[in-house]
């Protein structure tokens, strides 16, 4: 078992020195991890950029932070479906317009576990297209100003990386054979894991070392992904889960995207999370991750594919 570099504890937000004069943008903030998240960079003097679908939850998700933190704390949202690339670069317009330096971009919004094969918009199976396409381009389009801003990119993923067929299956990206709600799921955070991996290879490459991307997951949290998306049975198991002791807080749970946020000089190579049983729960610190996240020869292939399935390059 590894030690962890954080103490018996793990990292915790006490890490976090005073934000003032930084700029995070969010995605997915109006419950579970991602308002965990930016409650507690708020409370600490950040200006925090949220990008959510839902306007009528955004608003009450302002209220509730201003009601906890008072009304002076500096957040704004910005309207954006990540399952939509026309509405990511509107809102990718918005937000340069608005901030002029990013310190982190945190890609915490996510759906999980749709019961049937459904496509988006712009034709990718909705997990694959939200989870990652919409991430990708999301990511490639803001970079500029990261770069300049010395920022970073954390991507939230999910154990679930290591639960479907544990690569990328090019021959049919859209499930049209075989489609399950899990391969999908774990297909599209495996391909968002590995190009976290695949950028850090290519910011080296060309010597930009100022730019750090980390990849990261919330453990087994108690929070609303399934509920939003999943079948009715597994909407049943995994409201039993979060009763069981192998799940934690959604405050827990971002805690491995606030340490990749803003914790100095953190290994890029490192998958970060919760280091208990089966890496659910726990103090949260850098853990394994398994070989077929890193194949080299797959993450070249689906970056290659991902800039010709979303037209967008990135300015590396």
């Amino acid at each position: 078992m590894n030690t962890n570099q954080f103490g018996k504890k793990g990292w915790t937000p006490d890490s976090i020195g005073n934000l003032n004069g930084k700029t995070f943008v969010i995605t997915g903030t109006t419950s579970g991890t991602g308002f965990e998240a930016t409650k507690i960079l708020l409370s600490k003097g950040a200006k925090v950029v949220m990008l959510n679908r839902n306007p009528k939850k955004v608003e009450d998700t302002i209220a509730s932070l201003k009601q906890e933190l008072g009304n002076d704390i500096d957040v704004t949202n910005i309207q954006m479906d990540l399952s939509k690339q026309a509405s990511i670069k509107k809102a990718v317009a918005e937000v340069l317009k608005m901030v002029p330096q990013i310190n982190a971009l945190i890609c915490n919004a996510a759906i999980a576990q749709v019961p049937k094969q459904t496509l988006t918009v712009d034709g990718w199976e909705s997990q694959m297209g939200t989870n990652y396409y919409g991430n990708f381009t999301l990511q490639a389009l803001l970079f500029p100003l990261i770069e300049k801003s010395k920022g970073r990119i954390v991507t939230v993923g999910s154990m679930g990386y290591d639960m479907g067929i544990k690569t990328i299956k090019f021959d049919d990206l859209n499930w049209d054979k075989d489609y399950t709600p899990n391969n999908a799921y774990s297909q599209s955070k495996l391909a968002q894991i590995m190009t976290i991996y695949e950028l850090q290879d290519r910011l080296a490459a060309v010597g930009k070392t100022d730019v750090k991307a980390y990849a990261c997951h919330p453990g087994s949290s108690r929070t609303n992904l399934i509920n939003t998306s999943g079948s009715f049975m597994m909407k049943f198991i995994f409201n039993l889960m979060k009763l069981s002791p192998l799940t934690q807080s959604a405050e827990k749970g971002a805690y491995p995207q606030l340490m990749c946020a803003t914790e100095p000089n953190l290994d890029q190579k490192g998958f970060y999370g919760p280091t208990g049983t089966s890496n659910w729960v726990g103090p949260v610190g850098a853990h394994k991750i398994e070989p077929h996240a890193k194949d080299k020869a797959v993450a070249k292939k689906l970056w290659e594919l991902s800039e010709n399935e979303t037209g967008v390059k990135w300015n590396i």
